[in-house]
Order: structure tokens, then C-alpha cells, then sequence
């Protein structure tokens, strides 16, 4: 049923309730047949759960097959290695997790713990799950709404419902029926639960409860959205499967060669060359599978998420940082996001046109705008602190504060004219009158709704002197007030009389003499204009989605440049009118939604994700969250509630865009950085994964083993790995276009750059073993080894930029790259050391001589891999 078009005493007869409200045997009743009023919870997954999941990964899988085979040949020391490796994976993948999700805790933290009501005919307190349909409940300024409800009485009743529907003003409720249709946000003879009463008070009986209020649907949705993976770890994921079942097939087939051979040879005894054959086999699936990818791409995102703080944005889930740089669309709020969330006198209007805005020195101000700056100040409840703190309707705040830009301080107005009487603001009347002494004589002083003004005035003051309103005079001010409102301002009128008595009553509101008007808006920040522009540029499209009217949003769009000419504005209501095939032919044509609802925002996200567009939301209200939750990448605000930032993968502290589109720079970055770690670990395991193949091929001893390969692999390639990933930003990061969400990760050059790289480092490895296998296998071993380590640390210089040298990228421009160089040829030295040197198969006999043939081989491959970018140019991706 639609409440809000009935009248009171219907909703109270199809309720079942009176105005004494249920007995308390009734609300028992209807407790146990409606459930209570609070919002149940989808179970979740637990720990345990979390943890094995994240051993599903096919090269994980590998791994674990490889352990545990080792396991039961005796190599216990390499089956730890990756036991321990995957373990710490899986933990840390479950701490992730458990961090990511808590919308629907902060919606429970929102709810009343009590309302007032009224059983079997009198006042009580109860908790707030124990209401019930047809509740009579009492509310009062500073009250949390428990539940849904229609008023039946509205006494100068406002409501904060800002983070229900995106207004920026609190509503002023009435109780009178409203007509079939009217959106939800305009609905101002109804209250929702988990807002609050900023003023007045009023009683509901309550029409929906727990999961049925407004508030429920959202948790509703909340739970529904589906969690997104971000571009990289949908591409990693692929990769994984692919990678994972490719290296399963050829370890199977090269333990296949290698068992033919020994079955075919003239062999007595199989077992050892068998076990040596699945250790080879496993050799090439250890070199191949890079195990700290995970790890290292963490890593880098962790990082980038101190950049990203710097900018003013705190990322509550790592890919967010990577998800950012690949971002098409921005979804965008407007009150605070691409505004100041501050009222602003902008413009003022006196009958004469004296001036069109006041001058900062008072004594050169007319006699009406004098009289005009007393009644806003005056006839004002507002006020500001020495802090710049301020209280009170946020209309009335834009008033003082102007009289301050004007040099003339508020608090001497109101000294010097202390309030005698008043007359409150009241939502049904629009106006707020007080009497003051001026001059010598009692003033009624009142300002209000333009509308309202204009029928209580009937004479102007015009070039100091007081005439009659006529009609012709009142339609200039009509029309003035109209130009204010296409610009989306807010107006508001101002009027005064002399008065022969303080004691006043609404009556005495007539025959008022019309001084002048004065519109405000909410203004966009200054340095949106320049981010807007720069988000273009970038190929990144802005969108504003708003709670506001249409007016409202589309003014504020076409300042800022993102409602252009030929784009569409569309209300919510006319949204829901649309097919999804309308909207998805019209979707690239709307940049403003204004009036909408929490279903509107997901259709929204959902619709540009259909188009395959990376779209990131803003958003600070409860009815933000779902739509957070469902884009791709979710942006709160940190003014905004805990719903929407527990539902966000990013938190603006400055509540700014322009710190979004800074935020996207260094995500494009570090996306970059990913991708030059990710070529230099896969060029290294490619190299030696070709060594291996070989020598199967020639049949060669194993060049390396599954030791040598962890150690490579975990130990040496992480921290040059990493210091890739604090590369500074490459130039003109943001005139590129955003990346298409289903690019590989070996995109562009990157496959260019792992074949060639990796097949220098192959070749580098090969004729290290041959000239080592002239002396015995286990020197081969060894001069694999190290060349193979050697080019791959030195390899950290050339994978800096795939266009510039390491010269001319700026040799000591990151120097955590020559620090993780340093380490890495010193953790090398310590398998040289004679303690460790039997571990990692290094003969005593591998000296001085074998390891500068070894670097020699290792540092060629380093000068070919810097000459072809000179030479033979990669061209840009």
C-alpha cells in the first residue's frame, strides 16, 4: 500500500492501530507473525573456508603435487620451501578477505536501540526491535527514526535524510496525502528508519519494520551486489589456469621422454633415473610457476597505497590501487564531491538594481541593502564560532557567513539589535519573522520563500522611498526570481514594517514592504573544473549522480563542463521508464541522473559494466552502498557513513574529486610498475624453463634444481621485483586512453619483451653448462646456476622502462633499485660460502675462474637487452 497517498485516519484503519496506539498483546502478536524489526544477515564463509579456497589456484595446485611427491622421495627441504611459501599465501589472502566486508554491521550500528511509543493508551519507551506495524511512535529533535512510518502529526518537523536519498537540505515534513508516483525523496509526509529529526517533532504509526523499511531493502541490495575482481586479478586468474595446466602438461611429457628413455635403455635397476626423471620434470615446473607473484604484486599495491594517501584517498582493498588506473567511468556524487557541501550567497537582487552584488565596505551601502543584510542576520537562528565552526540550517549559515565576507561582523548586528520577539520558521507558513528596535522604531522583520513573500508584501522600497507593490512590479520580481532558479540557486525573499508593539502573531505577517532577494547555491570547487577537464583527457568520462533536482544537477553539470550540448538529464523516475535496451542506447549520452534511488545507482554501474567500461562510484549514504559495492570500484567519502565506506574499496578524506582523478594517475603508474615486475620475473623463469627444455633435448644433466629455483624464485627475483614496482610515473601517464578491461597482462610489448629477454637468458645459461660440463655435471650445475641468477638480477636494470635505457630513465632515479641489486649479489654470495655450498650443489672446485666466465655471459645478455632499445625501438603500448 502506498501510505503516503492516503490520509492519516485511512493508514490508521488499514494498519489496524488507533491514535492511543497497540495494546501490548497486539504488538506481541504481530512480532511473532511479521518477525521483529531488524535486518537479518547472509551467512558468511568462514576462516577455514577462506583458507582452503585459496589453494584452488592450478599453479598452486602443481606446486603441492610437486611437494608432495618430494616429500615421499626424501627432498623434504624444497617441499618445505613451497609448503611454507603456499601457506603464507593463503593467510594472507584470508586477512583480505575478512577486512573487505562489513556493510551490513555498520547498518545494525545505525538502527535505534529504543523508540518511544505509545501501548495500551500511554507513553513507553521500547527497544527498537520490538516495534511492530501500527506502532504509535512519538518523535522528538535528536531521534533516530526506528522504523518506516506515515505522520499523523508534524509540528515544524524536519529530517535528515541525506543518507537515504542524497539531499543535501533536510526535508520538511507535512501530513497531508500526496499524489500516486511521487518519488521517494519527495515523500515528505513519510520518515524512514536510521535518520534523524533535526527539528520540531512529530508522531508516526509505523508502516513497514526490519527488512521491509526503505533501509532493509538497501541491506537487501547490499547483500545481493556481487563483489567485484579488479581488471588485473581477473587477467592473473586466467593466466593462472592456463599457466597452472600448461606446466602440468609439459612436466608430465618430459617425465614421459625421460621414463621412455630409461625403459628403452639396457637400465637394470629404474628406480633412481625414474626419481632423477620426476625431479627434472619438476624442475621445469618449479622455474616456470613464478611463486611470489602474488606476493610481489601485494607488495607493489601496498606501496602505491601510501602514494594514494598522499592524495587524499586511503584504499581499503589493495587491487582498488590497480583497479583505479584502468578506470573509463567515474559515477560521481555532487554535494561535496564536485561541490563545497557549503552554501554561498552568489548573487543578490534590490528592486532599484543599485548593485548586483554588496560592496565590502558597509558605508557605501544603499539604505535597502542595509535594511536587507539586518533582517538576514537577524531573523536567523544560525551561527559561527571563533573556530569557523558553524550551527544551524545551512541556508541560514550561507547568510551570516556573507554578512562576514562583507566586513560587517554578525555578532555586532546582533548586538546592536537585540531580538525582542519572534515568529519560528515553519514548514507549512515558509517564512520566519523577529522584531527588533531600528531607528528608533519596531521592526517586523521577515525572510522566507520568495512565493510566500510576494503575497504577503504589498509595497516596495525603491530608491529609498516606500511604494506600492503594483502588478507590473511584482512581475519583474517574479521574473527575477525565475532567472535565480534556472541557475539552480536557492532564493530567498526579504521584508520588513514598522510594528507599534513587540507582541506579534502570525497575522501581523501582511502588508510587508518587499526589500530585495538574495539567491545561494552550493558551488562547485574551483579545482574540479581543471580535474574534470584533465579526467577527459584521459579518456575517463564523468558522470554525476545526485539525490538533488534536475534543475539543480544539470546547472551544476553544465558549469563543469560535464553536461555539454546534445547530452541527456534524467530523473530516476524517468530512468525506471526506460527498457533496458533504451538505456543502453541512450547511456552514453547521459552524464546527469538526478532524484535517484538506490536501485537506480546499481542499473547505473551495471549498465556501463555491461558496456564493458571499468566504473568507479562515489558515494556517502546508506543508499550509495549497494552501487559501491557493485562497481567496480567503490569511492566513500570520509564525512559519509560507515555503510558506504564499509561497502567502498576507497575513501576520499577530502571528500574531493580531484583527488580521484590524482588517485587514477597513480594507479595508471603502479599498473605500469605491475606489468615491469611481472616481465621481469616471467622473462627470468622463461630463460630458464628454455635451459631446462634443452638440455632434456641434448640430453644434458638438469641444469638446475628445484632448490636453486625456489631460491631464485622467493628469494633473489622478490626485492628487485618490488623496487620495479617504485618506478616514478612514466610521462604522460594521463594523456593515454584507459586500458580495455580484458587486455592480457602480456598485452603490447610485454610478450615481446619476456620472449626476447627470456631467450637471451636461455642462451646465457646453455653455453655456461656446456663450457661446465667439459669439467663434470656437477660444475655445469653450478655455472647454470649461476649465470641464470646473475642475468636475472642484472636483468632489474633494462626492465626499468621498455623505451628508455637505465641511463636515460635516470640511473639513481630509483634507488631501491640498486639497493635490491646489492642485496640480491649478496644473498647470491652466501651460497658460495662453504657451509652452504653442498646444499646448493656448488662444488669446491667452482672458483674465481667459472664465476667470471658465468658473470661474463650474465652481463652480455644485460648490454643486448639495453642496445635494442636503441637500435630496434619497442614502440609505445
Amino acid at each position: 500500500m502506498n501510505y503516503y497517498q492516503e490520509t492519516k485516519d485511512k493508514v490508521l484503519e488499514s494498519t489496524g492501530t488507533s491514535r492511543e496506539g497497540l495494546s501490548q498483546s497486539e504488538a506481541e502478536k504481530r512480532l511473532e507473525e511479521n518477525g521483529y524489526n531488524e535486518i537479518s544477515r547472509k551467512e558468511k564463509k568462514s576462516i577455514f573456508s577462506m583458507f582452503i579456497e585459496s589453494f584452488k589456484d592450478p599453479m598452486v595446485i602443481v606446486l603441492l603435487i610437486v611437494a608432495i611427491v618430494q616429500v615421499a622421495i626424501g627432498e623434504w627441504i624444497e617441499s618445505l620451501i613451497i609448503f611454507v611459501v603456499l601457506i603464507l599465501n593463503a593467510i594472507l589472502s584470508v586477512v583480505q578477505t575478512k577486512k573487505a566486508e562489513d556493510s551490513l554491521e555498520s547498518l545494525e550500528k545505525m538502527s535505534a536501540p529504543t523508540a518511544n511509543v505509545y501501548r495500551d493508551g500511554n507513553p513507553k519507551q521500547i527497544e527498537a526491535r520490538n516495534l511492530a506495524i501500527g506502532d504509535i511512535v512519538i518523535l522528538e529533535a535528536g531521534d533516530n527514526i526506528p522504523a518506516d512510518g506515515r505522520l499523523i502529526e508534524a509540528e515544524s518537523l524536519q529530517v535528515e535524510e541525506g543518507a537515504l536519498t542524497g539531499e543535501s537540505m533536510p526535508s520538511e515534513k507535512t501530513i497531508e496525502p500526496l499524489e500516486e508516483d511521487t518519488p521517494l525523496a519527495d515523500r515528505i509526509n513519510m520518515v524512514y528508519s536510521s535518520t534523524m529529526v533535526t527539528a520540531g517533532r512529530g508522531v508516526m504509526v509505523v508502516t513497514s519494520t526490519g527488512e521491509e523499511t526503505e533501509m532493509g531493502k538497501v541491506a537487501e541490495l547490499v547483500q545481493s551486489a556481487s563483489a567485484k575482481q579488479t581488471p588485473l586479478q581477473r587477467r592473473l586468474a586466467d593466466f593462472s589456469k592456463k599457466l597452472g595446466v600448461a606446466i602440468l602438461l609439459l612436466s608430465i611429457l618430459i617425465f614421459g621422454i625421460q621414463a621412455a628413455r630409461i625403459f628403452l635403455g639396457d637400465t637394470q635397476d629404474v628406480t633412481v633415473p625414474l626419481l632423477n626423471a620426476f625431479m627434472f620434470a619438476a624442475a621445469v615446473a618449479v622455474a616456470a610457476i613464478p611463486e611470489a607473484l602474488q606476493s610481489i604484486v601485494t607488495i607493489v599495491l601496498s606501496v602505491g597505497t601510501n602514494k594514494m594517501a598522499k592524495q587524499h584517498a586511503i584504499i581499503r582493498q589493495l587491487p582498488a590501487v590497480e583497479t583505479l588506473g584502468s578506470t573509463s567511468v567515474i559515477c560521481t556524487d555532487k554535494t561535496g564531491t564536485l561541490t563545497q557541501n557549503k552554501m554561498t550567497v552568489v548573487d543578490e537582487y534590490i528592486p532599484n538594481g543599485e548593485s548586483h552584488l554588496f560592496s565590502g565596505d558597509s558605508n557605501t551601502w544603499s539604505e535597502s541593502e542595509k535594511i536587507l543584510m539586518q533582517i538576514a542576520v537577524l531573523a536567523n537562528d544560525s551561527t559561527i564560532n571563533e573556530k569557523d565552526e558553524s550551527s544551524g540550517d545551512p541556508t541560514e549559515v550561507a547568510l551570516i557567513a556573507y554578512s562576514n565576507k562583507q566586513n560587517l561582523p554578525y555578532g555586532s548586528v546582533r548586538d546592536e539589535y537585540p531580538r525582542l520577539a519572534e515568529l519560528p520558521f515553519d514548514s507549512s507558513r515558509k517564512r520566519m519573522s523577529t522584531v527588533h528596535e531600528v531607528d528608533g522604531e519596531k521592526r517586523l522583520l521577515t525572510k522566507g520563500g520568495p512565493d510566500v513573500l510576494f503575497e504577503l508584501c504589498s509595497r516596495i522600497k525603491l530608491n529609498g522611498e516606500v511604494v506600492d507593490l503594483t502588478e507590473e512590479r511584482l512581475e519583474e520580481l517574479k521574473q527575477k526570481n525565475e532567472e535565480f532558479s534556472d541557475q539552480a540557486m536557492r532564493v530567498l525573499a526579504f521584508a520588513y514594517k514598522p510594528i507599534d508593539s513587540a507582541e506579534v502573531s502570525i497575522e501581523d505577517e501582511d502588508d510587508l514592504i518587499f526589500i530585495g532577494l538574495l539567491a545561494m547555491i552550493d558551488p562547485p570547487r574551483e579545482a574540479v573544473y581543471h580535474a574534470v577537464q584533465d579526467a577527459a583527457n584521459a579518456g575517463v568520462r564523468t558522470v554525476m549522480i545526485t539525490g538533488d533536482h534536475k534543475t539543480t544537477a544539470r546547472a551544476i553539470g553544465r558549469d563543469l563542463n560535464i553536461f555539454k550540448e546534445g547530452d541527456l538529464a534524467y530523473t530516476g523516475q524517468e530512468l525506471d521508464d526506460l527498457s533496458e535496451e533504451e538505456l543502453m542506447d541512450q547511456l552514453e549520452d547521459i552524464t546527469v541522473y538526478a532524484r535517484v534511488t538506490p536501485e537506480n545507482k546499481i542499473r547505473i554501474v551495471t549498465a556501463w559494466e555491461n558496456k564493458n567500461q571499468i566504473t568507479a562510484m562515489t558515494g556517502d549514504g546508506v543508499n550509495d552502498a549497494p552501487a559501491l559495492k557493485q562497481a567496480d570500484i567503490g569511492i566513500a567519502m570520509g564525512s559519509g557513513t560507515d555503510v558506504a565506506k564499509d561497502a567502498s574499496a576507497m575513501i576520499l578524506t577530502d571528500d574531493n574529486f580531484v583527488s580521484i582523478v590524482k588517485a587514477i594517475s597513480v594507479g595508471r603508474t603502479i599498473y605500469s610498475n605491475i606489468k615491469k615486475s611481472i616481465a621481469y620475473l616471467f622473462s627470468g623463469n622463461l630463460g630458464a624453463v628454455i635451459a631446462i627444455i634443452f638440455a632434456l633435448i641434448v640430453n644434458w644433466v638438469s641444469p638446475f634444481t628445484a632448490l636453486q629455483l625456489l631460491f631464485i624464485n622467493l628469494v633473489n627475483d622478490s626485492l628487485p621485483a618490488i623496487a620495479l614496482g617504485l618506478e616514478p610515473a612514466e610521462p604522460n601517464v594521463m594523456e593515454e586512453k584507459p586500458r580495455d578491461p580484458d587486455e592480457s597482462i602480456f598485452s603490447g610489448n610485454t610478450f615481446r619483451i619476456v620472449a626476447f629477454r627470456g631467450a637471451l637468458i636461455a642462451i646465457a645459461v646453455v653455453i655456461s653448462q656446456y663450457i661446465g660440463l667439459q669439467t663434470s655435471d656437477e660444475m655445469s650445475v653450478a655455472m647454470a646456476f649461476t649465470t641464470l641468477i646473475l642475468s636475472r638480477t642484472l636483468q632489474v636494470f633494462p626492465a626499468r622502462s621498455n623505451v628508455e635505457t637505465s641511463i636515460g630513465a635516470g640511473f639513481f632515479s630509483n634507488k631501491f633499485v640498486i639497493l635490491a641489486f646489492a642485496v640480491c649479489l649478496g644473498l647470491y654470495g652466501i651460497t658460495l660460502l662453504p657451509a652452504v655450498r653442498s646444499i646448493f650443489y656448488i662444488p669446491a672446485a667452482f672458483g674465481l675462474t667459472e664465476w667470471a666466465i658465468a658473470a661474463g655471459l650474465a652481463f652480455s645478455t644485460t648490454i643486448i637487452m639495453e642496445l635494442r632499445k636503441i637500435v630496434l625501438p619497442y614502440k609505445l603500448d
